[in-house]
Parts: C-alpha cells; sequence; structure tokens
C-alpha cells in the first residue's frame, strides 16, 4: 500500500516548490537539503557555522547531480539577525527551521547565548516568515519540553517543569508558535525530536550526542562514559524519520494537522547499557578485530531526563507519519557513515 509519505514525495517531484532550511549546514538541516534536492526542490539554506562548519554542505553537493546541486542557494546569515531572516524568506513557500542551540550542559553553561538563538532568532523567523506569506512554517521542537513529567509514553499534552534552560526555550518556541496562530493567523508546526541520530551528526566537541561519540570512542579506542547506571533510556530516532516528518508537516493537505506539535520518534525505548552492547555489535560485525572497551560509569548529569519514550499515535494519525528506520536498523546504515568518516 502507499504510505502518505510517498504520496507525498509524488507530488512534490511534480510540483516541486521553494524552501528555506534555516541550519541547513549542521546535522538534520543537511538530511533535508539533501532530500529535497534528490526530488529537485528549490532550496534556500539559512546558517552561521556557528555549530557546524561547509563539510556537511560538501557531502551533500557529491551526493547530488550538478543541476539538482544548482537549485540550492545559500546565504550565510544568523537567525538573531531580523533582516538576514526576511532576505532568506523571500518568495519562499516552505521553511523547515532547524537553527538552533542544542545541548542541555549548553545551556547550563551559558543560558543567555541558548536564550539568543532559540528564542529571539526563533521569534526573529516566525515574524519574517509570516510577513513574506511563507505557505507553511515548520520547525524543530524537543522532547526535553516534557521536563519532570513522569509519564511514559510521552503523549503532547501532558508536559512537566522544564530542567534546563535549553527546555525552556523549546517551549517557549511553542508558545510563540500558538500565540502567532491566535493573534495572526499564522500557524506553525512543531516536531518534537527524541533523540535523532544518523549520518553528518558531529562526534567531536563537549556537546556531542551520545551515539556518534561512542562510535568514534570505540573506534579509536578511547574510553566510553555512562552518566548513571546505564538504565536511564531513549527513544531513538533516526534521521530519515525526522526528514519524514519535516516534509510531511509542510505538505500535509490535512487542515486539522496544521500548527500542532508533535512527537517524533520510533516509539521505542532502550536503555544506554542496551545502545552501548548494539553499536558494539555493529562495530565488531564491521570492522573485525576492533578492540571495544569497557564501558566507564559517572555520575548522572544534571538536567537529564530520566526516561525517555513517545507515543506518535498524533503524527501516524494526522499526517501520516510512519518511521521506516528503527534505532537497530538506523545504526546500520549510520555505521557505515561513521567508519567511512572517522577511520
Amino acid at each position: 500500500m502507499t504510505t502518505e509519505y510517498e504520496i507525498c514525495l509524488a507530488k512534490l517531484s511534480e510540483a516541486p516548490k521553494k524552501w528555506l532550511v534555516t541550519g541547513v549546514s549542521g546535522f538534520i538541516g543537511s538530511n533535508i537539503l539533501e532530500t529535497l534536492l534528490k526530488l529537485d526542490q528549490e532550496v534556500v539554506g539559512l546558517d552561521n557555522f556557528s555549530t557546524s562548519n561547509g563539510k556537511n554542505l560538501d557531502e551533500v553537493k557529491s551526493l547530488v547531480t550538478e543541476t539538482q546541486w544548482n537549485r540550492f542557494a545559500f546565504i550565510k546569515g544568523d537567525i538573531c539577525d531580523l533582516d538576514a531572516c526576511r532576505k532568506a524568506c523571500e518568495g519562499v513557500d516552505y521553511v523547515s527551521h532547524q537553527a538552533a542551540l542544542g545541548s542541555v550542559p549548553r545551556s547550563i553553561e551559558d543560558p543567555i547565548l541558548t536564550n539568543s538563538s532559540n528564542v529571539t532568532g526563533f521569534l526573529n523567523m516566525l515574524v519574517a516568515a509570516k510577513d513574506g506569506g511563507v505557505a507553511r512554517f515548520v520547525y524543530a521542537a524537543s522532547s526535553s519540553t516534557y521536563g519532570d513529567h513522569p509519564g511514559l509514553p510521552k503523549v503532547e499534552d501532558q508536559i512537566g517543569k522544564p530542567l534546563s534552560p535549553y527546555a525552556v526555550t523549546k517551549y517557549v518556541n511553542e508558545l510563540y508558535a500558538d500565540v502567532f496562530a491566535r493573534t495572526y493567523g499564522f500557524h506553525a508546526t512543531g516536531l518534537r525530536y527524541f533523540n535523532v541520530f544518523g549520518p553528518r551528526q558531529d562526534p567531536e566537541g563537549a556537546y556531542a550526542a551520545v551515539i556518534p561519540k561512542w562510535f568514534s570512542g570505540m573506534l579509536h579506542n578511547e574510553p566510553i562514559h555512562i552518566n548513571g547506571d546505564g538504565e536511564t533510556s531513549r527513544d531513538f530516532c533516526y534521521v530519515d524519520n525526522a526528514v519524514q516528518a519535516n516534509i510531511l508537516a509542510a505538505c500535509s493537505e490535512n487542515n486539522e494537522a496544521v500548527g500542532q506539535v508533535y512527537n517524533v520518534a520510533f516509539a521505542e525505548q532502550t536503555t544506554l547499557n542496551e545502545l552501548y552492547d548494539l553499536i558494539r555489535e555493529q562495530l565488531a560485525e564491521k570492522v573485525p578485530g576492533l578492540d571495544v572497551p569497557p564501558p566507564v560509569y559517572r555520575d548522572f548529569r544534571f538536567g537529564d531526563v530520566r526516561f525517555s519514550l513517545a507515543d506518535i499515535g498524533k503524527a501516524a494519525r494526522l499526517l501520516g507519519y510512519a518511521p521506516r528506520y528503527s534505532l537497530k536498523s538506523g545504526l546500520e546504515k549510520a555505521a557505515d557513515w561513521y567508519i567511512a568518516s572517522l577511520q
């Protein structure tokens, strides 16, 4: 049976749109860019390279045709600059807003910088898109919004108190989106990402996500640190699933689907101990003879949610979201990329 996503992709191929992807050189942004260019869409990219460089864009260029790449226009600019946002939104049909300063620890160390990008920058983008006549605005929300709410699985309308400055900023995004809908009739759709991983996710730096960091550590025989007892759990989401959600949210013809907030995950709970074993197994298959060190356990990290598991029923019902990749199948694909890029 043809899926809603396949129908959406076919329609885009037949009638291309002009997209703006903010944070385009980043991990998720560059994966969205790659998919859109392969669909022969026209894409404007906005990025200030604060948390990335041009390497991801170079890789995308190598994966598409010259004709497809020529449909991409890059603007070096900051979402904290309203004029840059307005310029980027000119003539755009759909916005996929991925630009933000991620990381709970970074936000605890520098809440002002995180707020500037994630709140002021987000507001600038809403204003620019509204004034520019953008038809659809989709933005990266976060599962951190659930805060200290103990319920599992996480359901969109049941949240707790934020546990970090980063979580506050992502919740404020949702509040601003709701206010813009009520005040201006401009609807923005939020995607609460749950631990997205995959190719082009940076393993370097103090704020690197756990999966690329562990791939890098195991490949280079470095200590693998697990915060707490390793029974902390996450709902890991392969990046292609997140790309699917972005495209579905932008293209949905279901009026009820517009302006909502959705969980974007695989709806499967995995502990850090289980994740360690899965990554080690992948590398053992693909890199014979690799000596993987045992994990080193240390204190729990302040601001971290203990358990996480998403209910994706709302996204399935209203958007037709149907994630194609589990953690295991996503790791199989990601492993090849990490091995090639890190060795």
